[in-house]
């Protein structure tokens, strides 16, 4: 095993990074699920919390895979079947993602643990076959198996001080690459990195065209909805303009002028991941509300989608500002957040339907601005 080449051409993600993150569907779906299920009951103020918790462990078991994989890649044996135990710890994760909700992290604990031990593998031989890199590596194993050995004791806290040591558990794993990196950094491809969090974007959003999915299907089965197909439309275009959204900045070519950046973008991404995930949520709300009668009203039921897409919004612009200037000005994100939140007020009166459609014309709005205003951009200095 040794480093790749930061300077490799046309590097892409490979058929088994694909594979890999075809497991994290089924945790998404879960979360997601969990998280819609508590807003239709009116109880979104306490799936808030377990939803970011759990979603912390599914982002950052991703994350240090793929930045392990864009700097040792093999794909021989050896590599493949550590990552296979990776894909097994995942679906472990994702399968406790109920129990989490109601407060048990036992089985994802697990899962995570799982995950962690392939992962440990892979770092370990690293730091044996590539000794130009043995002190980042080895500080990735220690620090790993150090912190995996505190989420078994996490386990044995109840209440609120779990709370507690679950943050304090969350800031320790966030500095084990700060601390790694130090001794050297690893060599990871900007072009690879940019596509691999592309992927995982497409992912999320698939949870929101899920819901456009199944609205449809609703009014297949009941009858044409004139409410239901609103629902469907809007959430089939809020998704696709996202999507476009986000993929209108080349992140490849910004962190390959901002190594230096790779943190702050790469940690950056939780929020946008989460609130994409969240988006998702909410609009699997918003279709059950067409239909069944649901304890939330329609203020919450928006909330459930405006707040997310704006802080996804304006989160996605602050992480490529260093790296380039946006197609965008500030000023404009921040205009288009702030009505995307006040849609909320309108809700009781306009209802579910038709409010989204005013996130989704706000959307559409944004995407045109910045093409219009797409230029040859130059990198931040």
């Amino acid at each position: 095993m040794v480093a790749r080449d930061v300077d490799e051409p046309h590097r892409a993600a490979s058929p088994l990074e694909l594979l890999f993150d075809l497991t994290f569907v089924a945790a998404v779906s879960q979360i997601a699920g969990q998280l819609a299920h508590a807003t239709e009951e009116d109880h979104t103020g306490d799936a808030v919390l377990p939803f970011l918790m759990v979603f912390f462990a599914i982002w950052w078991a991703w994350m240090n895979f793929t930045w392990f994989a864009s700097a040792y890649d093999t794909d021989d044996v050896p590599y493949r079947v550590m990552t296979f135990v990776q894909m097994a710890g995942v679906l472990l994760l994702a399968a406790g993602v109920p129990d989490a909700f109601d407060g048990d992290f036992t089985t994802v604990t697990i899962g995570y643990l799982v995950m962690r031990v392939g992962l440990v593998s892979l770092w370990i031989r690293a730091a044996v076959a590539h000794p130009e890199s043995r002190g980042t590596t080895i500080r990735y194993a220690v620090g790993v198996s150090v912190l995996q050995a505190l989420w078994l004791s996490y386990l044995a806290l109840p209440g609120d001080g779990s709370r507690w040591l679950f943050l304090v558990l969350v800031v320790l794993e966030l500095s084990v690459p700060l601390i790694a990196e130090r001794a050297g950094t690893t060599t990871w491809h900007p072009h690879h990195i940019g596509e691999r969090y592309g992927l995982f974007t497409i992912i999320l959003l698939g949870e929101s065209v899920l819901a456009s999915t199944n609205a449809v299907q609703d009014s297949v089965e009941h009858g044409l909805s004139g409410e239901l197909g609103t629902i469907a439309l809007a959430g089939l275009a809020i998704p696709f303009t996202l999507w476009w959204i986000y993929f209108s900045e080349p992140a490849g070519e910004g962190l390959a002028v901002r190594r230096d950046w790779s943190f702050g973008w790469g940690y950056g991404h939780y929020v946008i991941f989460a609130a994409f995930a969240a988006v998702g949520a909410g609009l699997e709300t918003a279709v059950v509300s067409a239909g069944d009668h649901i304890k939330a009203d329609e203020k919450t039921v928006i909330a459930a989608v405006a707040v997310p897409l704006a802080l996804a919004l304006v989160m996605l612009w602050l992480l490529h500002v260093p790296m380039r200037r946006p197609s965008v000005r500030l000023e404009t994100i921040v205009l288009t957040a702030a009505l995307i939140l006040l849609t909320t007020l309108a809700a009781p009166s306009l209802g579910v339907a038709a409010t989204l459609v005013i996130l989704a014309a706000l959307l559409a709005l944004l995407l045109t601005a910045t093409l219009l205003t797409r230029r040859p951009r130059t990198a931040a200095p």
